[in-house]
């Protein structure tokens, strides 16, 4: 059996042993950023996650908790920012930094959309428990569900759309986010999900729930977002 050259040798070898390293530099670099994503929504949002923390009944407080997670609209772009670095800088991330740095830019707008948000979700709440007593609840309150679904879904691709195309105004990105949640209902009904699993989390272990479940989905509410927004309105 002839023996192959020591350069052969050598060369498959270092072929062998580059694919490995990136790839672990790839896998730290997401459990990294995850990680660090839960710790800074947990401070960014410290107000809603320690009164979680305290209360024994959430659901029965919704009003207070809802006017709570005014913060988290922000917070959203910034982790949403963080995501972004990670795939354009790979190995070399920095999640902190990412996350400042995309929350200060897109506060301006993000801040004003979380405060229409939750105030819109305030009157469907309302709008719901008022109907519930009435003869035509069977109609309005399928459609007051709907409705809310769609102004979560619209928030969070707008929020999506002002990261990825900071220049863009927020009038167009409503738009297309509102064209988005209709025309890729199947992503929406993924996106209500994945943040129905985060909400549930926090409601039942707020502490647990917000240092292991945040990242990873919104991770995955970011991937979709991104990728829809590319098919109709590319950012060059």
């Amino acid at each position: 059996m002839t023996a192959l050259p020591q350069h052969t040798t050598l060369q498959r070898r270092r072929r062998w042993a580059g694919p490995g390293f990136e790839a672990f530099g790839s896998i730290f670099a997401f459990v990294y950023t995850f990680l660090a994503g839960n710790v800074i929504l947990a401070l960014a949002n410290a107000p809603l996650v320690f009164c979680l923390a305290l209360v024994a009944d959430p659901v029965a407080s919704w009003p207070f908790f809802l006017a709570l997670s005014v913060t988290v609209p922000p917070s959203l772009g910034g982790l949403f920012a963080a995501f972004q670095s990670m795939n354009d800088d790979g190995g070399a991330v920095r999640p902190f930094a990412s996350f400042l740095r995309g929350y200060g830019r897109s506060f301006r707008r993000t801040a004003p959309l979380g405060l229409a948000t939750v105030a819109l979700l305030l009157f469907l709440g309302v709008d719901l428990v008022a109907v519930q007593s009435m003869p035509a609840a069977a109609v309005l309150v399928p459609v007051i569900v709907l409705a809310a679904a769609a102004t979560v879904s619209v928030a969070v691709l707008v929020i999506a759309g002002v990261v990825l195309l900071p220049n863009a105004r927020l009038k167009s990105l409503a738009k297309a986010s509102l064209y988005l949640c209709v025309q890729r209902w199947y992503l929406s009904l993924a996106m209500l999900v994945l943040l129905g699993i985060i909400a549930s989390a926090a409601l039942l272990q707020p502490v647990l729930g917000v240092a292991l479940a945040p990242a990873p989905l919104l991770f995955v509410v970011w991937s979709n977002a991104s990728f829809a927004f590319h098919t109709v309105l590319p950012a060059d």
